[in-house]
């Protein structure tokens, strides 16, 4: 299987059948053709490894119609099919002439050889089947098809006609069969001493449990086929064959899965690091430059987290202060907000549906003050929606889906309430800009409208993107968002600490050896977060290494890229256009951004 991670980290991303023949692309105007049409025969050759990325993009239709009807294979021999066409298109990229053409093709040459270049040597240094460098386990409480298929089945796979609807049975039959070849994979990986930390396993047993337990003429993946055939009129009973199909096909396979990480459990340990893993130490350094694209070191990262909690604390201490709350360490301070009835929604179905309609509120009226700070607006729209129950217990507080390149399925921005504890008023609204607007949604569906090559709005650096979204949650604050709200302002802070946190305990557990308690501890100390939430985000943290780094340290990017412009530009900066340049050209390394900084300044200096 060429799994998602994959095929965004091998620089191509996934797209249309043929980059011009997508709704909304226009034709590069370039003299570099010979290029582009290079990276067009990467888009379509990695489509053909993808067909449910295809799905998610809208463009399963025409020459690739019968893709809807199939899962990504997930064998070891898809796997090693997808790396060997990983190095592939490194050695025909190599092969092109870079400075044939302009420097904007340049960039995209350049964005392009940086993801084929450490994916193929990950590929080289990593037997790990099912993860390769940031993702050392295929399956965990947080990965896995049995919560990833039928989130996207539900969400992904749209349904208008009869056909859509006989595509979603296709691919809920290749449920099963792809579940027991990610067992394979799994099995694979044991073999080379990568077992998933006892809690991890645990985790995913629970949720695949849940997910087996419902039954199938009720079951989530059911209903979905039964609900939206009937939203659109269309005729047959689907609730039967769907119900079936779980019985015979998928239960079974889940069972499977089951019996197989409980057999796991006396073999894992619970030590949360990827240090005790072949090549260990080498290994996180490489996730750390997947994730970050960035070489700073984890002493470094480390350092960078700390210094930022003790200025964040001094912030948060000052603001309390002045609203009479001076009782305690700030984490001490931070948790009587969590405990304050005052600041919860209840605990109830009815709540959490007032919860996400609040939300949306939130989102129109930041949306309304966008003109000020951006030339380019995003045209998808956004919605709000809760995380399925099955499997909320392993999930994040928050995250998002981007929309289609056809427009049909709009951006989502999911929001756990398995516990409204977890969820007060006062983090609301950061975490709703970050998800939404002005951070994930706004960068992204730029990202996806802007006219340009289509590998580079499919461009994937999670640095820069959770860089982004970081950034926007301090921009909301300076766009007037907190004004009248200083206690939702602790929570901007808060979620900013709670970023350099995060860098603390990603470098402790995997390159210090700190165990999972430690960095529990170190955890709630500093933010007076829940036990429950904070638990779930240690052990994210501990099946992706690195991934939590790149937050912080793209923000900082971010930063310095503004002040630098702003420094150098005096009264010639302008807001609007900055932050135009900084998106419209899709995400790129970090590095890169001091690049577009300085490109932006050259154009301002002379325009």
């Amino acid at each position: 299987m060429l799994s998602r991670r994959s095929v965004l980290k091998s620089g191509a991303a996934s797209a249309a059948a043929l980059a011009l023949t997508t709704p909304g692309f226009a034709a590069d105007a370039a003299p570099s053709k010979k290029l582009n049409k290079l990276f067009d025969t990467f888009i379509s050759e990695n489509l053909d490894l993808s067909p449910t990325f295809a799905t998610s993009l809208g463009v399963d239709k025409g020459p690739r119609a019968k893709q809807k009807y199939e899962l990504d294979e997930a064998s070891l021999a898809a796997i090693k099919k997808g790396q060997d066409l990983q190095a592939s298109q490194l050695r025909r990229l190599r092969a092109f002439d870079r400075a044939s053409v302009p420097a904007s093709d340049q960039l995209t040459y350049d964005i392009v050889l940086f993801n084929l270049k450490n994916a193929v040597a990950d590929n080289e240094k990593f037997a790990y089947a099912g993860g390769g460098a940031g993702a050392p386990y295929i399956i965990s409480q947080k990965n896995g098809l049995y919560s990833n298929t039928p989130s996207f089945l539900d969400n992904q796979h749209t349904i208008e006609t009869k056909e859509d609807a006989d595509a979603y049975l296709s691919r809920l039959e290749q449920f099963g069969p792809r579940l027991d070849d990610e067992a394979d994979v799994v099995r694979h990986d044991v073999g080379l001493g990568v077992i998933p930390p006892d809690f991890a396993l645990t985790g995913a047993v629970k949720q695949i449990k849940l997910l087996r337990g419902q039954p199938a003429d009720s079951a989530s993946m059911t209903m979905s086929l039964v609900r939206r055939t009937g939203e659109k009129n269309i005729p047959g009973d689907w609730k039967t064959p769907a119900a079936k199909i779980l019985n015979e096909k998928v239960y079974p396979a889940l069972d499977r899965q089951v019996a197989l990480l409980e057999g796991l459990l006396p073999k894992s340990v619970h030590d949360a690091g990827v240090w005790r893993l072949p090549k260990g130490d080498e290994y996180y350094h490489e996730s750390v430059l997947f994730w970050t694209t960035s070489t700073m070191t984890p002493a470094e990262i480390h350092q960078t987290g700390l210094d930022i909690i003790k200025d964040h604390s001094a912030k948060i201490d000052a603001i309390m202060r002045q609203h009479g709350m001076t009782t305690g360490t700030v984490g001490e301070r931070l948790r009587g907000m969590y405990s304050d009835p005052a600041m919860l929604y209840a605990n109830t179905d009815a709540a959490k549906e007032q919860l996400i309609a609040d939300l949306n509120v939130k989102v129109k009226a930041v949306r309304a003050r966008l003109p000020d700070y951006f030339g380019v607006l995003p045209k998808a729209e956004v919605v709000i929606k809760r995380v399925p129950k099955e499997i909320e217990a392993g999930q994040a507080g928050g995250y998002y889906n981007a929309p289609s390149l056809d427009g049909k399925v709009p951006g989502i921005y999911w929001i756990n309430l398995r516990d409204t504890a977890e969820q007060p008023r006062w983090l609301l609204p950061t975490l709703t800009y970050h998800e939404a607007i002005p951070g994930h949604h706004l960068q992204l569906s730029i990202q996806r409208e802007a006219k340009m090559p289509l590998i580079r709005r499919l461009s994937y650096f999670s640095s820069y993107i959770e860089g982004w979204a970081l950034y926007a949650e301090q921009l909301a604050d300076e766009m007037g968002m907190y004004a009248d709200d200083p206690i939702g302002k602790i929570g901007q802070l808060h979620d900013a600490m709670f970023r350099a946190v995060r860098l603390v305990v990603d470098t402790g557990m995997h390159a210090m050896k700190w165990s999972r308690e430690q960095a529990i501890k170190f955890y709630v100390d500093a933010l007076g977060d829940t036990e429950s939430a904070t638990i779930t985000e240690i052990e994210r943290y501990a099946v992706t290494p690195g991934q939590a780094c790149g937050y912080m340290l793209g923000k900082l990017t971010f930063l310095a890229a503004r002040k630098k412009a702003q420094d150098a530009l005096g009264a010639k900066f302008d807001i609007k256009s900055f932050h135009d340049a900084m998106l419209v050209g899709g995400a790129v390394p970090l590095a890169m951004i001091d690049t577009m900084a300085d490109a932006y300044i050259a154009g301002r200096r002379t325009g």
